[in-house]
């Protein structure tokens, strides 16, 4: 096990900021240096949202998984990124996994999974609770259960936290024996932390491995997001490697089972997984990795020292069944507000404009007698393509245009009747973009060869009745 010197590592992160590379974000969180991935321990605490997610700080593969851990009170200023939690003793010595927080008797209270691996390969994964301390890290704490229950594999991680009629429980991504997807609840008892099951649902073999799983609600209703690994691609749906998504329903804790609706995705990009939600003051806000597990060769930034991001801060609502998600709403204060640019256009098949190094583009198009229309983000002689055709109500993003990283396409079913509404971040590598007002969000990456300030181009096959809509420029985080 490599040895981990927070003194040194947390210095080298203070002197990789303000980041220098042009492919390093301005408003997404990531890392001078290192791999991140899944955000975990989502908590508000003290008067301020605590981050902590996954990171490698010794290199851009996935092992050494340390936590790290920042704190913002707005979601523009940020505290410097530290290391957290990593490796000490048997029981996580091959990794501090994925997991939970939440405050508990006035402190800040992490759950996590240890992994530890055997000489042959085997993992013994254990709960474990862990208590944020004034310096920043995770001061660990008791083992709550101690390894996988009968007639599970190795593969049982990523704890959840909820509370039902006075009494706490943990939802968590399991794999059965036959190598399918599951997850189990335990239960908070006088004796301990029992295992109550699983819950029971109307997926059937749903993959081979459930992770990251987070069950919320929704007023009187329920949402199991968790992440299947295991599907294969659909036409208009599930075309990347692995899923993040939700089932919305109820639940009875009583009767160990869900009652729901479809499998839905969260996000319909190419670079979105390990999404965790958590509540304050009446939203649920939540934050997902930007990247895809086993796809690396995707990310050239693996060159340069580092990989990956978190995605921007969203809010979600629940309407008939179906989860929305907007950016939140202190992302506004990134504003540049001088730099406004107004498109106000009526009939018209082109629309050009110059975006910033990092922009928010607002556009409602009235299409009019328009039936096919194409955005594209336009980098010199690259180009990633949103394609909307209105007679097949379909969304294609094209990747195809660009020279490095990911590439392909991803469709997906978009419902439009006369506006299409579009709501574009557009930072140095990381694009989210949130279509009708939050009905569907698709998260990408892309790496332009060349250090050029991206154009936007609108082209439809009719005139649009109208386009109307504004440009910013956006500020980057503050680290202090």
């Amino acid at each position: 096990m490599e040895a981990f010197d927070k003194r040194e590592i947390d210095a080298r992160v203070r002197e990789g900021l303000p980041f220098r590379h042009r492919w390093h974000n301005r408003f997404h969180l990531e890392m001078p240096f290192g791999l991140i991935n899944d955000p975990n321990g989502l908590t508000y605490f003290d008067g301020a949202y605590h981050i902590f997610y996954q990171w490698n700080p010794l290199g851009t593969v996935h092992k050494n998984k340390c936590w790290a851990h920042t704190s913002t009170r707005d979601f523009i200023h940020y505290r410097v990124p530290e290391l957290a939690l990593w490796p000490t003793d048997a029981h996580d010595k091959d990794g501090c996994y994925s997991g939970c927080g939440s405050v508990i008797n006035g402190q800040l209270k992490a759950l996590y999974t240890c992994n530890a691996k055997d000489e042959a390969g085997v993992r013994t994964p254990a709960q474990r609770w862990a208590t944020l301390q004034e310096d920043g890290t995770l001061a660990k704490g008791a083992i709550i259960v101690a390894k996988n229950p009968p007639g599970y594999t190795g593969h049982f991680r990523d704890p959840y936290l909820f509370s039902r009629h006075g009494r706490r429980y943990f939802v968590i991504g399991a794999q059965r024996e036959d190598e399918t997807g599951t997850v189990l609840i335990y239960e908070e008892t006088p004796t301990g932390w029992q295992c109550r099951g699983e819950l029971a649902n109307r997926l059937g073999e749903f993959g081979y491995m459930w992770e990251c799983p987070n069950l919320i609600r929704f007023g009187d209703y329920e949402a199991l997001i968790f992440c299947p690994q295991g599907l294969e691609a659909r036409e208009h749906d599930r075309q990347n490697l692995y899923q993040a998504g939700y089932v919305a329903g109820h639940v009875s804790l009583d009767g160990m089972t869900m009652f729901h609706g479809k499998f839905q995705e969260l996000d319909k990009g190419f670079d979105f997984y390990a999404p965790q939600v958590f509540q304050h003051e009446g939203r649920n806000l939540l934050l997902g990795w930007m990247g895809m597990p086993d796809k690396d060769s995707d990310y050239p930034t693996k060159e340069e020292g580092w990989m990956y991001s978190l995605t921007l801060p969203r809010e979600l609502t629940l309407r008939q069944g179906h989860i929305f998600s907007k950016p939140a709403r202190e992302l506004r204060e990134l504003r540049v507000q001088e730099s406004a640019i107004t498109l106000d256009t009526d009939l018209t098949e082109e629309l050009e404009a110059d975006l910033y190094e990092g922009s928010e583009v607002l556009l409602d198009i009235t299409l009019g007698e328009a039936q096919r229309v194409r955005l594209e983000l336009v980098y010199g002689l690259e180009k990633v393509a949103l394609l909307f055709d209105r007679t097949t109500q379909m969304m294609v993003i094209d990747r195809n245009g660009m020279k490095l990283g990911g590439r392909g396409k991803r469709q997906f079913r978009l419902f439009v009747d006369q506006v299409l509404s579009l709501q574009l971040f557009a930072d140095k590598t990381a694009v989210e973009a949130f279509f009708q007002h939050g009905e569907e969000a698709a998260a990408f990456f892309v790496f332009p060869e060349k250090n050029i300030q991206p154009e936007l181009r609108l082209y439809s096959d009719a005139p649009m009745e109208s386009i109307s809509g504004r440009i910013w420029q956006l500020d980057s985080f503050k680290f202090r």
